[in-house]
Parts: C-alpha cells; structure tokens; sequence
C-alpha cells in the first residue's frame, strides 16, 4: 500500500500575492469550487487577519465547499489565530495554519525577537489555535536558511503542544533538491515525535527547482506538499500542483505515494485560475500549457501516430486537455444551457443570473455559430461584478479607425447610475477607448498590462481581454470578453475600474512561508 500524499493548495493565499492576482470573494469561491472537484485535500483559502475582505472570503468558503479541510493562515499572534478560527469555523473540516520565522536573519531584523521568545510564541499559537480545531498546521518561515538544532527544537515544542501538520518552507527558493531532501530526512530522524505528524513542504521556485524540492522532500518522508495551480505565487511562483500531481503519478515505480487528485480537472483549474487572475500559461508549460502535448518534428509526428507512448508519458486526455466540443447554438434552450453549465460546474447564486448570464448566451450565439464550453466560462466570468455592484457600466461605444487618420472613440457610460459621456482620438481604437473612459473616471491609474488571448478557434472566436491597473499601491485585474475585442477591452477596463472602486476589495495578502 502506497501512502497518501496531502495535496495543500494555496493558489488562494500564496497565490494571490501574485501582483495584479488579488481575487474577489465570489473568484474566490469559483476557484475553491474548481479544487473541490479536483479532489484536493487542503484548500487554503486566504489569510483572514489580512482584511474584511478576506475573512469573509474564507468563511464563504468554508460554508460552501464540503470534501476539502479549508485552512485560514495565521500569524503566531492572538488577533490572528482567533481571527482565522472565527473564519474557519462553519467548516465541515477547518484548519489553523500559523507560523513564525525561525532564521537568524528575520528574528533579528525582522521580528526583533530572542530564539527563545520564538519558540514561546509558536507554542502558544498553537495553543490558542487548538481552541478552534485540532487540526493545526505549523510553519518555520524561512526554514531554510534556518539553524537545523533550532528548527528541532521549534517543532518538538510546537509537536507537543499539538500541532498535527509540521511545514518545512524554502521560503526564498534558495535550496536545492540534494540538499532540502536531507534537510526532511534529517528532521525527520532526529524531531522527538515526528512520527506523530504529517511532515509538509512548501517550495518557491526562484531558482526554477521548486517542484524538484518538494519532490525530494517526499522522496525524503514529506507526505503533504504545498503548491499552487499553475505555480502561482509572488516572486518567481510556487511548486506547481499540476506538475508535482502527475510527476508522482507518471513516475510511480519510483514514489511511494499516491494523491486522491481527479487529474482530468486540471487543465479546467489551469484555465479557471489564468483566465481570473490575468496570469496566462507559457505555451510551453508542462502539463497545462498550450504545446504540452503538441509535436511538430516530423520524427516525432510519425512515432506518435504509430505509437503514442514513443514520445508521450501521459495522455492528454487524463489531465483534461480535450478537443474542442460543440455543445450548444443558438436555438439551445435555457435548460439545456443550464445542464452544460452545471456539467462545467459553473454554479450560478440566483435565479436572476442565471437569466441574466442566459441572455448574453443568446445575443453571444447571434454573433458566433459555435459556442464551445470556453465561451460559457468567459460568459460567466464577464456576468461576474464586484462585491458593491457595478459603479462604471458601459452604455455604448462607438469607434472609428481608418488608414492615415487618427483613430476616434465615443463613449456613454453610467457612473454611479448617472449616465455621462465623453469622445477621445489616441494612437488606436483601444487607445482612443481608454481616454475616453478615464476622461470620466478620472481614475488617475496606471495600465500595467494590456493583453488579449482567443477563447477558441476561427476569426468569430471571442477575445478576451486583461488589463492591469495601479492605483496609490492597489493593483487589480480586469477582465472582458465579446467577439468586439474593442468592447472586451472597454468591459476589462471598466472591470478594473469597479474593483479599484470597491471598498471590499482587498489589497494584496501580506504574510508568507
């Protein structure tokens, strides 16, 4: 019998630090419902202490999703276990996440603690954790670059104080897999009551070898690893689910272990996850992206058709990559729509919009003849608004670009439910769009990204667009489909806008392991 390895995702959290990655709670909730399909075990669904927002992001979470533990991050201090234990608490199964900093460097200069105070305050957090559950996670940030003695002596006491899950987290992605492997090994062997625990580790990827450490790591005993959909994270991202999921699962003559993972959800998640936070997947990733399973090499083709195994490990059907499939058209009913929407496990809040998001199906099929289950995603994803509504909403637009004239746009919008209107030239349509929303936004946000990708195939394909916008520290994503990439740009625009407006909307997520 092979061990079960604990898949910990915290595309939610870690994730989200990403710059320009910062989810609203109803995102939230569609990607924690995306990992409850894909069996994770543990979705950590954010950082309650961090804001309003994110508390009740969590605890929305923890009321809905009922097949993952859902685990708050905590920091070892009082307001933010029992902040994270109030978010966790209608959780069919809730987790406490803490951690303190156990290197020389961030004791000295950044908690300007004793090693002693340290090891006090981990134990006391878990302590006041267990007040709430009894499923609490320890974490030695920056364990790393950490003293090996020290890191002993943290977990033994934090271990008998009754933390379940012990983390061992490269946090500056500085290790390497010969290295953070012996470093398990070695805790392992000399912790008191280390086999009382699930040993964790939670890689990042500076230096490109997070999914090769934390492989090491379970080569080494770790049976949890933390990762995110497609190695989301801040800096250069985390170990990535996808890869450490099929790597274990490719390569199990020589792991020990196996995940309860439904590996054909996650090329959906991949999906899902970019197409919210405005992350596009290289083409050349492994798993998810776009060539992974792609062969031009005339040698290559040739041995594929006459044998797939020649040059493939795994199908790509086993982890959800499919052909484009036709599912509905334009005489398509509303049932129907809502049957394929439900079998995508899109979950619409109300009555109200579902017909909402039915009537943009209609005028969509109006447009494009095919409309594949990507269109239905973008549709979903465009229906979606911002926790206080829509303050910017488009009216009408009207553009004019011709040869050797400079291009002009003319837009209503309604603001706050007043309608206003303004016209605009710049160096092209969208340029010219642009100018003329902030001319009555007035926003005074910087545009960080500007990127359009086809949904589908064919010149009718709907683009979808994201823009990143910065404001006083704030960056957001937003987002806009239509088969007019002018309007998607004006709707991603205008999307960016009403977050940047909302006050429930979070800043970045601080604390990290």
């Amino acid at each position: 019998m092979k061990d079960h390895l604990v898949i910990f995702d915290t595309t939610l959290r870690d994730g989200e630090q990403s710059p320009g990655a910062s989810m609203t709670k109803e995102e939230k909730l569609r990607v924690a419902r995306q990992l409850e399909r894909m069996k994770v075990d543990v979705i950590e669904a954010g950082f309650a202490a961090a804001s309003p927002g994110d508390f009740d992001a969590i605890k929305l979470i923890a009321e809905t999703i009922k097949d993952s533990t859902i685990c708050s991050l905590a920091r070892a201090n009082e307001n933010d276990i029992r902040r994270a234990g109030e978010a966790i608490r209608p959780a069919a199964r809730g987790r406490i996440h803490t951690f303190i900093a156990t290197s020389p460097i961030h004791m000295e200069k950044k908690l300007r603690m004793t090693p002693d105070q340290v090891v006090a305050a981990a134990v006391q957090a878990v302590h006041w954790a267990r007040e709430y559950t009894d499923d609490v996670e320890f974490s030695a940030e920056d364990a790393v670059r950490s003293d090996v003695d020290f890191l002993c002596r943290v977990f033994e006491a934090v271990i008998k104080a009754g933390a379940k899950t012990i983390n061992v987290p490269d946090t500056v992605g500085y290790s390497v897999p010969s290295v953070w492997g012996d470093l398990m090994r070695t805790l392992i062997a000399r912790v008191p009551g280390a086999d009382q625990v699930v040993w964790s580790t939670h890689c990042h990827n500076d230096l490109g070898m997070a999914v090769a450490n934390s492989l090491s790591a379970v080569l080494a005993g770790a049976r949890q690893v933390e990762c995110t959909i497609n190695g989301l994270g801040e800096r250069a991202g985390n170990a990535s689910l996808e890869e450490v999921v099929m790597a274990v699962r490719t390569r199990s003559d020589l792991f020990p272990v196996q995940t309860r993972i439904d590996a054909t959800q996650i090329v959906p998640a991949s999906k899902l996850v970019s197409q919210i936070t405005g992350y596009a997947v290289q083409p050349n990733k492994a798993v998810v992206g776009a060539n992974a399973f792609a062969h031009e090499s005339g040698i290559h083709q040739d041995g594929v058709l006459k044998h797939r195994e020649t040059y493939e490990i795994m199908r790509a059907e086993d982890v959800g990559w499919a052909q484009n499939k036709l599912v509905l058209g334009k005489h398509s009913g509303r049932n129907a729509f809502k049957s394929r929407l439900a079998e995508l496990g899109i979950v619409l809040d109300s009555e109200e919009a579902l017909n909402a998001t039915f009537a943009r199906f209609k005028d969509l099929a109006d447009k494009k003849h095919e409309i594949f289950d990507e269109d239905l995603q973008a549709l979903v994803s465009d229906e979606a608004i911002t926790p206080e509504g829509e303050h910017y909403k488009l009216v009408y637009s009207r553009v004019c670009s011709e040869t050797g004239e400079t291009p002009t746009a003319d837009v209503t919008l309604t603001v706050g439910g007043a309608e206003k209107k303004a016209s605009a030239s710049g160096g092209g349509p969208v340029d010219a769009t642009f100018k003329a929303i902030e001319s009555i936004a007035a926003s005074g946000a910087e545009l960080l990204l500007y990127s359009v990708n086809a949904i589908t195939t064919g010149t009718d394909a709907q683009g979808e667009v994201t823009v990143r916008l910065s404001k006083a520290g704030r960056i957001v994503n937003g987002n806009g489909a239509d088969t007019d990439i002018v309007i998607a740009s004006a709707k991603s625009y205008l999307n960016a806008l009403n977050k940047l407006h909302s006050s429930l909307e979070k800043l970045n997520p601080q604390g990290d392991v």
